[in-house]
């Protein structure tokens, strides 16, 4: 059986926070699979907090180029339903659907964005001294922008009995911290909204999988913390930080088409740093 390079094509892709970090890498792979993309920051400039790029269009040209897919650019505050509509509308504009809804878009980001001078951490950032405009900033950011994004897209997705939904949580979500406590709990809450949506999906023929990803390195990432050097060196072991397109072909195996028989899963991509139940 020839097996085709370009699994994606015809799909439409639309990664949330792709116009810098992780969620650049996975849009750019599911590119060179075939499909055609969507690219999304928050603002035109969102590119420049960590030095990524100098704007969302220079960013979406050099995703082109490097995929040799079609990319279309939006952007928006992804926590404002208005916005989601209207970038949903200009997506559907131009492609007519979407196939593959990535919800990437996220981070333990508060009120001061990720041009504050700690990246965009809160500052205390524990279960009870967070100012509270952080926790709703936190939360708003990675559970409220993820639930938008499905009540916008899936509809369509149920209408045509298929469509792909991949979330993004985080291993944080999955054990107690201290430091970035909130964002451990709205890790936790798209780990369960992921649940929940897969049950009332699976009679519609349509998966949704969550991604949770452990350290990855990513701008942002060493710049918002004093990273481990022994796990930030290439090593022949697992012991070490993930590089992006580690987690960016772990998405694509799960919108492949025809795709793997798994839905409603969390699926950690951290090198087995983590070995209990999800």
């Amino acid at each position: 059986m020839q097996v085709s390079h370009q699994p994606l094509a015809g799909k439409i892709a639309w990664v949330t926070g792709s116009s810098r970090g992780l969620g650049r890498v996975i849009a750019t792979h599911l590119g060179t699979l075939g499909a055609s993309l969507v690219v999304h920051g928050s603002s035109p400039t969102s590119t420049r907090a960590f030095g990524e790029g100098d704007s969302l269009a220079s960013v979406t040209e050099a995703i082109a180029e490097e995929s040799g897919a079609e990319v279309q650019a939006v952007h928006g505050d992804l926590t404002d339903p208005a916005a989601v509509e209207r970038i949903v509308g200009e997506i559907n504009a131009r492609y007519g659907q979407i196939d593959i809804l990535v919800n990437n878009a996220g981070g333990d980001i508060g009120i001061g964005g990720t041009m504050s001078p700690t990246g965009g951490k809160p500052e205390p950032n524990d279960a009870v001294f967070i100012p509270l405009e952080d926790v709703r900033a936190v939360i708003d950011r990675n559970l409220l922008s993820c639930i938008l994004a499905c009540k916008a897209v899936v509809p369509g997705m149920m209408e045509r009995r298929r469509g792909w939904v991949v979330n993004f949580g985080s291993t944080g979500g999955l054990s107690g911290h201290v430091g970035g406590a909130i964002y451990a709990t709205a890790k936790a809450a798209v780990h369960e909204y992921t649940r929940c949506l897969a049950a009332q999906l699976r009679p519609h023929n349509i998966p949704v999988n969550c991604i949770a990803p452990g350290g990855t390195v990513t701008p942002r990432f060493l710049a918002t913390r004093q990273a481990d050097p022994a796990r930030l060196e290439a090593t022949d072991t697992l012991e070490r930080y993930a590089d992006p397109i580690e987690t960016s072909r772990a998405v694509a195996f799960l919108v492949a088409d025809p795709g793997p028989f798994i839905s409603g899963q969390i699926i950690r991509v951290d090198g087995g740093s983590q070995l209990w139940p999800a």
